[in-house]
């Protein structure tokens, strides 16, 4: 990093990614590596937002609308913008150099397509950027390597696909541990309960990736996003369970040689290395001890995972699929977190909203988002069915 500091808008500033962000500007800024937050931006946690505000001295924050304004502004003298266009207008400020997008959701594309339009660099977090708009935000891309992924096993090809001529690759891999219920009977999955689901056996994570996590959904969406980011054919793009979640990809060349990104399941080394790059700066976040390090991998199994299958096909359909896809699967995982379906009609109600919908060209973001509101409006019909039939 240069002497002049890293100026940074943090999108999403009080979530998991958010907050770890932050304790790894604090620790750069311990060892003397300069970075200013400009801008902070969170959806309704108001206090968590002020505090963050006056620790870093930031004069610029968003949240989620009129109701959290007014309340921000009794407690900080703060400039404050709300919502959509709010997010927009912070990845967008002249003096923002990189802007972290950790938003969770469809909301977090418009202000990644914002960003890359006033050529910032993406820290890109929020998946559902390129799960639903993946061709408008290679498009909007101004030059090579101004997104870089936030999300271990993205971070993890980003180094190694870096170095390598496309012409020496072969295949791609990225990993899953499998989520809570690795090696479950799926007979059994009907009772399990939120709280069994959120137990991720690995990570630390906020609910819905979780919950994602144990579907395999979650790995769908980053074998979609993999083909948008690195331009992959999708029978180029292969998934392993990998339950020490120590390795997070592995690039196969073409000679027969495998490369593979190691490091310890802590997503602050991934967002350091996004914050720093192409710089490597210490301290390390974490550290992996090789001696006595066993690693396995096993191919992915077809049926505990519907899901997966599900969201893949709709990737590979492209157009307004994926857009649908992801949105039933919000609503969905939100009514499993709060009892109102069964954890295997996750997977069915995102079968059935897909199976429902004739997939369109995208064409510019409103058709994303009309397509986001009917995937929702599906998926709610489904969740009131299931509880009017209880």
């Amino acid at each position: 990093m240069s002497s002049a500091p890293l100026r940074v808008a943090i999108l999403g500033a009080t979530g998991s990614i958010g907050t770890q962000a932050l304790d790894v500007i604090r620790s750069l800024r311990r060892a003397g590596h300069p970075v200013a937050v400009v801008a902070l931006a969170a959806g309704r946690r108001v206090d968590a937002l002020a505090a963050l505000a006056r620790e870093f001295a930031v004069g610029r924050v968003g949240v989620a609308g009129p109701t959290e304004a007014d309340r921000l502004r009794d407690i900080l003298p703060v400039e404050v913008v709300t919502g959509r266009e709010g997010l927009c207008h912070l990845a967008s400020l002249p003096d923002v150099d990189l802007v972290l997008n950790a938003v969770v959701g469809a909301v977090g594309l418009a202000p990644t397509l914002a960003a890359l339009a006033a050529g910032k660099v993406l820290a890109l977090a929020n998946k559902e950027s390129l799960v639903i708009g993946g061709d408008l935000v290679v498009r909007a891309c101004r030059r090579e390597g101004q997104i870089v992924p936030v999300d271990s096993e993205h971070a993890a090809l980003f180094q190694i696909l870096s170095a390598l001529d496309p012409g020496e690759v072969e295949r791609v891999w990225i990993t899953a541990s499998g989520g809570a219920f690795r090696g479950r009977d799926p007979a059994t999955l009907a009772a399990v309960t939120p709280a069994e689901a959120l137990a991720h056996p690995v990570w630390a994570m906020g609910p819905r990736i979780t919950i994602d996590s144990a579907t395999l959904v979650n790995k769908a969406f980053e074998v979609i996003e993999a083909h948008h980011l690195f331009a992959l054919p999708w029978d180029r793009i292969g998934v392993l369970i990998h339950p020490q979640a120590r390795v997070h990809a592995l690039v196969e060349l073409r000679d027969g040689t495998v490369l593979a990104q190691l490091s310890p399941p802590d997503m602050r080394i991934p967002i350091q290395a996004a914050l720093t790059h192409p710089a490597r700066l210490s301290p390390a976040p974490a550290r992996l001890s090789l001696p006595g390090l066993a690693l396995t991998f096993e191919p992915l199994p077809v049926d505990p995972y519907p899901a997966f299958w599900s969201v893949l096909e709709a990737g590979r359909r492209g157009g307004t699929a994926p857009a649908v896809a992801n949105a039933a699967d919000e609503v969905l995982v939100e009514a499993f977190l709060s009892e109102k379906i069964p954890y295997p009609a996750i997977a069915t109600g995102i079968a059935e909203v897909l199976s429902a919908h004739e997939s369109v060209p995208v064409h510019d973001i409103d058709s994303i988002y009309a397509a986001d509101n009917w995937g929702r409006e599906m998926a709610r019909a489904i969740v009131a069915r299931r509880a009017s039939s209880v």
